[in-house]
């Protein structure tokens, strides 16, 4: 007797169930407390369900940043003047590669406080190179959006030149979303600040660092 074949609007249906599920108890409870288990609760199916679809709870973990990332990055290039940039220069793509992480603090909170746990969990989780992948070029887009960038301005000349463009890369990831992660999860000393101005004046250093006038 044949098997039965797979339906694949169910088994996406499944997947994206699986997926968002997972996210909200990521947020909710943090990654290490959540179990392949509860997971399965939470969609309503058996473990061995969720273990068709992730070989383990690291391949979901990865699943869902993947999926929510490239979510906010599609979200994000709707914003854009226009889609490739066109007609923009190097200085003004840069300050809207800056703005992309105030806009990630107003609408996507949530994936700010995620995105601190699974940092946590990927330094300490038992995981294979391969497994990350397709986190990892979901991230490389931004990397080459910026290079596209830094190549931009060695024609225009609005941004510096003279910085190594891994140094500025580095240091504006780090430092915006270092920012509006704290912001985010109200890791903050004083409950009385503007966290969006303080954020503003973040990304005006770093416009005055690295843009060049003209």
């Amino acid at each position: 007797m044949a098997g039965r074949k797979k339906d694949p609007e169910r088994t996406e249906a499944t997947r994206n169930s699986l997926l968002e599920n997972a996210y909200q108890l990521f947020i909710n409870e943090n990654i290490d407390s959540v179990s392949i288990g509860k997971v399965a609760k939470a969609c309503g199916c058996s473990e061995m369900t969720v273990y068709r679809y992730y070989s383990a709870k690291p391949a979901l973990v990865v699943a869902v940043a993947t999926l929510k990332w490239r979510q906010f990055m599609e979200e994000n290039r709707k914003r854009r003047p226009s889609a490739d940039f066109s007609g923009m220069t190097a200085g003004q793509i840069f300050e809207f590669y800056l703005e992309s992480f105030l806009e990630m603090y107003r609408k996507y909170r949530d994936l700010l406080r995620f995105n601190q746990f699974f940092n946590v969990y990927m330094s300490s989780a038992d995981m294979d190179a391969e497994t990350a992948v397709p986190y990892q070029k979901v991230i490389g887009g931004l990397r080459e959006q910026f290079h596209d960038m830094c190549l931009k301005a060695r024609q225009d000349h609005t941004l510096r030149t003279d910085v190594p463009e891994e140094e500025m890369f580095s240091a504006t990831l780090h430092l915006m979303l270092a920012a509006v992660t704290r912001y985010a999860v109200g890791l903050v000393y004083d409950a009385g600040i503007d966290p969006e101005k303080e954020l503003e004046l973040l990304k005006d250093m770093l416009m005055e660092r690295f843009c060049v006038s003209k």
